[in-house]
């Protein structure tokens, strides 16, 4: 046969259920100051001129005015019109750039660990772990498909002009070359 031991139970003494809620309380908000401290640096942008609109998502490709400097305000690169698409960036230039609408100017700070880092690009004038500051005007911008759609047409339109391959001599040479050699 089973036995079974009873144990009594105490009564809670007054006021320690509000002890037992502010230790969770504690607990809960050192946890949380404990994960904020670990979330990684995150670009500050600040707006210089509001735009209006949506803003670029990661299928999109941008087109900018930029200059991007050191933080003692040395230039290392800097554009006009560029168009680049908004995945193929620093982390920290791409999540800058999500932030912006068209038509806005802005001031964007990247720590170095959402820049280069310890790895500059090859030949680029960026000291190793720097933090970089840029001021970007976001122009306009469209779906990558888009993007793609245009530059085909544009290309097809070029080869238009050029003359396109097959035309001008039998045989499909072009104007001016030896007809092709027959085996």
């Amino acid at each position: 046969m089973t036995e079974i031991t009873r144990v009594p139970l105490q009564p809670i003494a007054k006021g320690a259920v509000s002890k037992i809620w502010l230790g969770v309380a504690a607990i809960v908000l050192a946890a949380g100051g404990v994960a904020y401290a670990a979330l990684p640096p995150a670009p500050t942008v600040k707006t210089l001129t509001a735009g209006n609109g949506e803003s670029p998502t990661l299928q999109d490709v941008v087109q900018i005015n930029y200059k991007g400097m050191l933080t003692n305000g040395t230039t290392f690169d800097q554009g006009q019109h560029a168009i680049l698409p908004v995945a193929g960036n620093v982390p920290g230039f791409t999540k800058a750039l999500l932030k912006m609408q068209r038509g806005g100017k802005y001031k964007v700070e990247i720590p170095a660990s959402l820049a280069y880092g310890a790895t500059p690009p090859p030949g680029a004038s960026i000291p190793p772990n720097s933090d970089l500051t840029f001021e970007v005007e976001l122009l306009d911008f469209i779906s990558r498909d888009q993007f793609e759609q245009r530059m085909q047409m544009m290309r097809q339109m070029q080869q238009m002009q050029q003359g396109a391959p097959g035309q001008g001599l039998p045989g499909g040479g072009a104007p001016g070359a030896a007809a092709p050699v027959q085996p």
